[in-house]
């Protein structure tokens, strides 16, 4: 298991962008949360085994209907205490 932090940019913020990656996430199986960031990109953190990385990256790509993303630009970073669930932090 590794923990990751993904950025991702474009229009994420006020079009239900969280919500649907958290349900999607949650619905998929992965741990970890999603908050939106000052500058109007969003970020999400995962715990997941490095071979399921794409699947989480898919979901984070396609975002909610109305939300259009630019980017997602995804770093390991270290795990310490592994998540229960997946959440959005607000």
């Amino acid at each position: 298991m590794k923990r990751f932090r993904c950025i991702v940019k474009g229009r994420v913020q006020g079009v239900w962008y969280r919500k649907f990656v958290a349900d999607a996430a949650t619905s998929a199986g992965f741990r970890g949360y999603i908050r939106n960031l000052p500058d109007g990109s969003v970020v999400a953190v995962v715990d997941t085994p490095q071979e399921a990385l794409e699947e989480f990256k898919t979901i984070l790509k396609k975002g909610s209907p109305m939300s259009q993303v630019e980017s997602v630009e995804c770093e390991e970073i270290p795990l310490d205490v592994p998540f229960q669930e997946f959440g959005i932090i607000r």
